[in-house]
């Protein structure tokens, strides 16, 4: 059976996409409706759902919303508006006992286990992430190349934008806070080998 993986906040599905195509079963869990997303999904209260049932997942991936940290607020309203869930959500996720995943915008307080960008995976996107693990650890990544001609912010209203993130299936305004499958593909790789460390822990 494929390991189970929680995705928390979970948008139209990007990181969903990619830990699939790393081999895991994923359920999404956001607190609006995703029409869009390709697996199985649950309209709620993330911090509440992984309180309830993190204990029945291998794994677990989580975006809290990035408006509080994010410089660019022109099409996110006011950042004071916006709740701060960082904290909440990594102290939810340590509660769980699963080996977890937490990603954010760079301005955001994350310890920078990971940051990624679509040019390291030969993307034509300029879209730059911080992940934080569980298991602080990620094997080398190759660098950013910011070619000329690369999307950028002032694309992700464009379809050809969510395209170029790969992810086909979504509106250009869902593709606006989504990351790229390659992201979390590359990274649940990694998840998986950590999973026999944690059942045997």
């Amino acid at each position: 059976m494929k390991p189970l993986l929680l995705d928390l906040y979970s948008g139209a599905g990007g990181a969903a996409m990619g830990y699939h195509q790393a081999g895991f079963e994923v359920i999404g869990v956001d607190i609006k409706p995703q029409p869009n997303y390709p697996f199985e999904h649950h309209v709620g209260d993330a911090l509440k759902f992984v309180a309830d049932h993190g204990y029945e997942f291998d794994a677990i991936h989580a975006s809290p919303p990035c408006q509080t940290y994010a410089n660019v607020t022109a099409w996110r309203g006011n950042q004071s508006s916006h709740p701060d869930l960082l904290d909440p959500t990594r102290d939810a996720l340590s509660t769980t006992r699963r080996p977890w995943v937490m990603e954010n915008v760079p301005e955001a307080p994350l310890r920078r286990d990971l940051v990624l960008c679509g040019s390291m995976f030969g993307l034509n996107i300029r879209r730059h992430r911080v992940f934080e693990t569980s298991w602080h650890a990620f094997q080398l990544t190759p660098p950013c190349h910011h070619h000329a001609g690369l999307l950028a912010f002032e694309h992700k209203g464009e379809r050809a934008y969510a395209d170029a993130m790969g992810c086909t299936w979504m509106t250009n305004v869902e593709g606006r806070q989504a990351i790229p499958p390659a992201y979390t593909r590359q990274i649940g790789l990694e998840l998986r080998l950590q999973l026999p460390l944690k059942e045997t822990a």
